[in-house]
């Protein structure tokens, strides 16, 4: 069955010049996955706002709605990165709905993504590091809610922790929250997840990729989940700016494979973000990214 995949690429957020985050990504990326027929055109959805009620699963209505009016101050517009346009707010609530959209494909077909989300930094009462809505959470929550699902595990390999993530599902046992990042990267205060695996700076592929070997039978043993959301950050790459670590494009795809041979396997339906990516050449970013895709639609 041809991989779905869903677009918030065209809210695009107004950002100062010189800024870090790269928006424009998404734009490339949508058009590489159409031009190589990655996944057909029908299969490319724009996704649904999410409604306030499932964002509400995990944020606080005061900062749902503040966020929504733009009566966030300073401060916490400087932690989440971004200054406030309404544009911010359309793509967020945008960018959410694809990721719980990609569940519930996931769910019924057994394997979807989301271009774009990720968002492991945000919190259920403010954002932070470029996260404004932790779509994860809010996808997890809702199956769970709806009783789609009784257990899910998040695989997070992005480079940095998701702190976010981590914190919104301490104490539950019905998500598993598993990750492998910089040891010393951001955020610098650590928040534990289920299983942390912390790495050096410098790590190549081989180590990754044998430490990643080592991790995954464990946290699907332990986990019985229902359903793996896959956070398949581009930031681990040599190139990348805030990455600190050393993976080429070829071992982030071995790394992609590695995750969603392992859920097969044991016939456990995936649903990947595509989370960070800073390189110095935004190119490579897209690459690395489009790689994921192209991973994900051999065993679409």
């Amino acid at each position: 069955m041809a991989l779905h995949a869903w677009t918030s690429a065209r809210y695009v957020v107004p950002l100062p010049p010189g800024h870090r985050f790269p928006i424009e990504k998404y734009e490339r990326l949508r058009q590489r996955v159409l031009d190589e027929g990655l996944v057909p055109a029908p299969n490319l959805h724009e996704p649904d706002r999410v409604a306030r009620e499932l964002l509400l699963r995990v944020h606080t209505g005061d900062y749902v709605d503040r966020l929504a009016s733009g009566a966030l101050t300073d401060a916490e517009l400087r932690r989440l990165g971004f200054p406030w346009s309404s544009a911010l707010v359309e793509r967020s609530f945008r960018a959410v709905g694809g990721t719980c959209e990609a569940v519930e494909c996931a769910l019924e077909n057994g394997l979807a993504i989301n271009l774009a989300g990720g968002t492991h930094h945000a919190f259920p009462s403010h954002g932070e590091g470029f996260c404004v809505f932790n779509d994860v959470a809010v996808a997890v929550r809702h199956a769970l809610a709806t009783t789609r699902i009784q257990r899910a595990a998040i695989v997070d390999l992005d480079v940095h922790q998701g702190n976010g993530t981590h914190a919104i599902f301490a104490g539950d046992s019905r998500v598993y929250t598993f990750s492998m990042h910089g040891r010393r990267n951001y955020p610098f205060h650590k928040v534990a997840g289920t299983l942390d695996i912390e790495l050096d700076d410098g790590i190549g592929d081989e180590e990754y990729v044998n430490l990643l070997a080592d991790a995954l039978p464990r946290v699907l043993a332990e986990s019985s989940p229902d359903l793996v959301v896959y956070l398949a950050g581009a930031d681990p790459h040599e190139g990348d700016r805030l990455g600190r670590l050393a993976l080429t494009l070829d071992g982030l795809a071995r790394r992609d494979h590695m995750v969603l041979r392992a859920a097969r396997e044991v016939g456990i339906p995936v649903a990947i973000t595509i989370a960070g990516g800073y390189g110095r050449d935004i190119d490579t970013t897209v690459e690395a990214h489009c790689r994921t895709v192209r991973v994900a639609a051999t065993m679409g």
